[in-house]
């Protein structure tokens, strides 16, 4: 029963990362659209 719940910590963290890393690199991206816009 330890060992299930270790399992979903991991993947909640997992999940976690996850999300928060592919939403920073969406706002990455916008940020330099947006400069590159407002250069041409």
């Amino acid at each position: 029963m330890e060992q299930t719940g270790w399992k979903r910590w991991l993947r909640r963290i997992g999940l976690g990362g996850f999300l928060f890393f592919f939403i920073k690199g969406l706002v990455w991206l916008a940020v330099f659209f947006g400069a590159f816009k407002a250069c041409t």
